[in-house]
């Protein structure tokens, strides 16, 4: 969502006018869900991907067309068995795509929207983007933050709060179109451990919009360079944790420090907090003679089987990249999980 953000703004600053192709809507087999985003300036394809095939190839070009005709659309794409194979394509599903032109004469202040997404995502708060469909089938976009209020459009905020949840969602409000999107989540990934598997973790955290915090007691493990990507780096002592950290339930807590006894030692702090998610490195042998040691400590068997260890999907992963890509993949895992099912699909919504 930076990236996209980022370069929105950069092509009004430039004078490129662009088309943000995104889906709000999704059933069956589709390629990509809600919340897929493209980005297409005169020059082509320059962020994101709505799936890819024949769909994708089809909306670049009917971008490329929007550019030309300075018109926004939205399009449903249904593809049954016989669109399916003349499409080229196995996965079926139907897809509702909106393409919205933005003007780099930038009319309707998406420059400025722009710097409010970006600034909303530097900050650990649920965000959405909150858009309005007009009759003229263009996206009038709006963002909602609890610091920052509702931006962009003028409705009744706290009669469409109700609407704000964890998935994208189509709605109808007080006889309009609207689609909410999160654009942020609040939720840290809490790095305990800065070391090699955590210097591969954090860049490939960041890129799929995860907020890292990397904890280490040694400075040459705390360099900035090292962690490129990250929301912060905290150099402190693995003791007295909350002196200096507060961990929320909506933290993912990541222990991977240089040793049994301060992996130990972080455990037995965190899994005092309710937190979304705790995994720890380590051999199955550990695990029996940590958990042990838990117990002994009163900590209870419910908090202890919270623990993700060894951590990461089982992909046989062997280098800190592949330990980290398994890390990573598990943490989408659970992410996903918390936002639920998809939205059924309702062609009644297209008006």
């Amino acid at each position: 969502m930076r990236e996209m953000f980022n370069l929105i703004k950069e092509n009004i600053e430039s004078g490129n006018d662009v088309v943000l192709v995104s889906i709000i809507g999704d059933f069956g087999s589709a390629p990509r869900g809600a919340g897929a985003h493209m980005l297409i300036n005169h020059s082509g394809r320059i962020y994101g991907t709505i799936g890819g095939g024949a769909v994708e190839y089809q909306s670049e070009k009917l971008a490329a067309e929007i550019l030309e005709k300075r018109q926004s659309l939205i399009k449903s794409f249904s593809l049954d068995q016989g669109q399916v194979e003349n499409l080229g394509m196995i996965c079926g599903g139907n897809v509702l795509v909106i393409f919205q032109y933005i003007s780099a004469e930038d009319d309707q202040g998406i420059d400025e929207l722009c710097d409010d997404a970006l600034e909303m995502l530097e900050r650990d708060e649920d965000a959405w983007m909150v858009c309005e469909l007009q009759d003229d089938d263009s996206w009038k976009m709006g963002l909602y933050s609890a610091s920052a209020g509702l931006l962009g459009i003028d409705t009744d905020i706290d009669g469409i709060k109700q609407y704000l949840g964890t998935s994208s969602q189509r709605f109808s409000f007080r006889d309009k179109r609207y689609y909410s999107e999160p654009i942020h989540q609040a939720g840290r990934v809490l790095i305990f451990g800065g070391g090699h598997v955590a210097q591969e973790l954090v860049p490939v955290l960041a890129h799929i919009g995860f907020s890292c915090v990397v904890i280490d007691d040694r400075p040459e493990f705390t360099k900035p360079e090292l962690f490129p990507g990250a929301q912060q780096i905290v150099t402190e002592s693995f003791e007295n944790i909350d002196s200096y950290l507060h961990i929320s339930d909506r933290d993912y807590i990541v222990i991977m420090t240089r040793g049994h006894a301060h992996d130990y030692t972080v455990l037995r702090q965190t899994l005092l907090v309710d937190s979304t998610y705790v995994g720890c490195i380590g051999s199955r042998v550990k695990i029996s003679g940590t958990t042990q040691r838990l117990l002994d400590d009163g900590i209870p068997q419910e908090k202890i089987d919270r623990i993700h260890w060894p951590i990461g999907l089982e992909i046989k992963a062997e280098t800190p990249a592949e330990i980290a890509i398994s890390i990573a993949g598990e943490l989408i895992l659970v992410r996903a999980e918390q936002v639920g099912t998809k939205q059924q699909w309702n062609h009644s919504w297209l008006g």
